[in-house]
């Protein structure tokens, strides 16, 4: 029997596409380069299956076009807000992600978001490399402790739990608003807010952990952040789109918040030029699942869901 035609669109670890290429006939992207609609259109042309990364968009239009042969979209991401889910379920494409595989990396990250942000992680080191560090005092590079701080999580799914018990050892007390409540075992003591508005009066420091939805973009708006304590921090690890940047570096500018660490931008790659200007934002380049052993479980468990799709069982992360 032919083994199922797949396309990688991205470079995998090492051990993803060894394993792949032992299972598959497969099609890799052997430069790496980010696919034009047309390119996604014709390299999906004949293959059974396709692995793509957030960076290739399958939006309804381009669901529509894809070929009949084409069975099973299964990302190597938790987020699925590039796949339009509707279009892929009335075409009968099964769609799944990777979630659990890269809650702790991301929870990393967010910590490491709300410390560089906190004690002016980003300043600091350009003071030091461009050899403009001349001078100290008690006065000097002052920054907030987020120690007995609350700390706010916007979204308790698994990447917001692991986050709260990170910053648990960090002293602080947790709330959060989530579409339902844990129950208590989960809650782990975290102080639950059945609004956002409740949820931000709160927050010392507010991390974002939920999906790009229409009802999410922009949530993060002026009349939210001026909602939070004064100098709190944002932190942002989900996704840009749940921000919107112009009222941020407003408040970053007015003093309302005091500083905000970034992994994700409404604009990918590139950021926002006038973000990276200020001096209270701590950047990243989208790097939150970016570790060896989380890059190797996500190829690994998109491969898991084609396996499971190919013998005709039913993939375990089906989204669609």
């Amino acid at each position: 029997m032919a083994r199922p035609r797949l396309l990688i669109t991205r470079r995998l670890t090492d051990g993803v596409q060894t394993r792949a290429a032992r299972d598959y006939d497969v099609e890799f992207n052997e430069d790496d380069h980010v696919f034009s609609r047309d390119e996604l259109l014709e390299r999906c042309s004949a293959v059974d299956a396709v692995l793509p990364c957030h960076s290739e968009h399958f939006s309804a239009e381009v669901i529509g076009a894809l070929p009949a042969g084409l069975k099973i979209i299964a990302n190597h991401s938790v987020g699925t807000d590039h796949v339009d889910l509707d279009a892929a379920r009335a075409k009968g494409i099964v769609v799944t992600n990777t979630p659990d595989v890269l809650s702790d990396a991301t929870a990393e990250i967010a910590m490491l978001c709300m410390l560089g942000a906190a004690r002016r992680g980003a300043e600091g080191d350009r003071l030091v490399r461009e050899g403009k560090w001349s001078f100290w005092s008690p006065a000097f590079m002052v920054g907030r402790q987020v120690t007995g701080k609350r700390f706010g999580v916007l979204g308790m799914g698994r990447v917001g739990q692991v986050a709260a018990e990170r910053a648990r050892g960090f002293g602080m007390e947790i709330h959060y608003h989530n579409r339902r409540r844990l129950d208590p075992a989960e809650e782990k003591g975290a102080i639950f807010h059945d609004t956002l508005e409740g949820l931000l009066a709160v927050s010392d420091v507010l991390s974002l952990h939920c999906p790009t939805t229409p009802d999410t973009r922009d949530l993060i708006n002026a009349d939210r952040l001026a909602q939070l304590p004064d100098g709190a921090i944002l932190v942002n690890t989900a996704r840009g789109a749940l921000v919107d940047e112009d009222a941020l570096i407003g408040a970053l500018t007015s003093g309302k918040v005091f500083a905000a660490g970034l992994d994700v931008f409404k604009d990918e790659p590139g950021g926002n030029a006038r973000l990276a200007a200020l001096d209270n934002v701590f950047l990243l380049p989208h790097i939150g699942s970016a570790t060896f052993e989380t890059r190797d479980a996500m190829g690994f468990r998109a491969l898991d869901n084609l396996d499971a799709y190919f013998r005709g069982e039913a993939p375990g992360d089906r989204v669609a």
